[in-house]
C-alpha cells in the first residue's frame, strides 16, 4: 500500500489553533490540488480527533472527478477511514453517510456497545491491536479490501504514529503565510516525538501555490 500524507500548516508548523478549530491555511488552488489527490486515492484516512473537532465529510468537491471514478468502476468518492482506538466516532458523524464505504479502525479495548453502534450506523469496523490501533495490521486488512493508495489528512497524533511505524511513503506539505502560535496548538506530528532517530525525508519539489509554498517529499 502506498501511503501519502497531505497537510497544510502555518509557517510555525501548526495545523490549527489551540482551540483545535479548523483554519483555512491554504486557498482555492490548493483545495483543488487536495481534491485531485483524493480522487486518485482508494481511501482517505483521518484520526478520530479530526472527526470530533471538524466533522469532515471527506468527499470529492469536483463532480467530474466523481464521474471519472464511477466510469472506472469505483465508488464516486474514495472510502473513508477513521483511526479510532476506543470507538469514539459519533454515529451521526458525516463521515458515516452513504456516500462511500467507511472503515473505522478500533483496538480490542474499544467498548463492544460502541463498536456495535458504529456497525449499525453503517461502518465497516476493523479490529487491530490490543490497547491502540495497530496501524500496520489495520493497513494489511485495508489492503485485502482493495485499498492500494491511501491518503492521510491528519491529525498530528495520527501522522506521528504513521511516521513512527515507518508507514509513510510520501508527504506533501502546504505551508501557508500565517503564524498561529500556541504551545498547545496541534502540529504536523504530535505524539511522543522523535529523540535521536528521525524519518529520512527527500525533498523532491518546491512550488508556490496561492500565497504559500508546497513542499513535496519522498520518505
Amino acid at each position: 500500500m502506498h501511503v501519502h500524507v497531505n497537510a497544510a500548516v502555518s509557517v510555525d508548523g501548526k495545523l490549527s489553533t489551540r482551540r483545535r478549530e479548523q483554519v483555512e491555511i491554504s486557498g482555492p488552488a490548493d483545495f483543488d490540488r487536495v481534491d485531485r489527490i483524493r480522487a486518485a486515492a482508494d481511501a482517505v484516512l483521518v484520526g478520530v480527533g479530526t472527526v470530533l473537532a471538524d466533522d469532515p465529510h471527506l468527499t470529492l468537491d469536483e463532480g467530474d472527478r466523481r464521474v471519472q471514478r464511477l466510469r472506472s468502476g469505483r465508488e464516486g468518492t474514495p472510502a473513508r477511514v477513521v483511526a479510532d482506538s476506543r470507538a469514539r466516532t459519533p454515529t451521526d458523524a458525516r463521515i458515516l453517510d452513504d456516500e462511500a464505504t467507511t472503515y473505522v479502525l478500533v483496538s480490542e479495548a474499544a467498548p463492544e456497545d460502541d463498536v456495535a453502534a458504529l456497525e449499525s450506523a453503517g461502518a465497516a469496523v476493523v479490529i487491530a491491536g490490543a490497547e491502540r490501533v495497530d496501524l500496520a495490521e489495520a493497513f494489511d486488512a485495508l489492503e485485502s479490501e482493495g485499498v492500494e493508495r491511501l491518503m492521510v489528512e491528519g491529525g498530528g497524533e495520527l501522522i506521528f504514529s504513521l511516521f513512527a511505524a515507518d508507514l509513510v511513503d510520501e508527504l506533501t506539505l502546504y505551508v501557508g503565510s500565517m503564524v498561529i502560535g500556541g504551545r498547545e496548538a496541534p502540529t504536523l506530528a504530535d505524539g511522543d516525538g522523535f529523540v535521536d532517530e528521525f524519518p529520512d525525508l527527500d525533498l523532491v519539489d518546491v512550488e508556490r501555490v496561492d500565497d504559500g509554498v508546497l513542499l513535496s517529499y519522498e520518505v
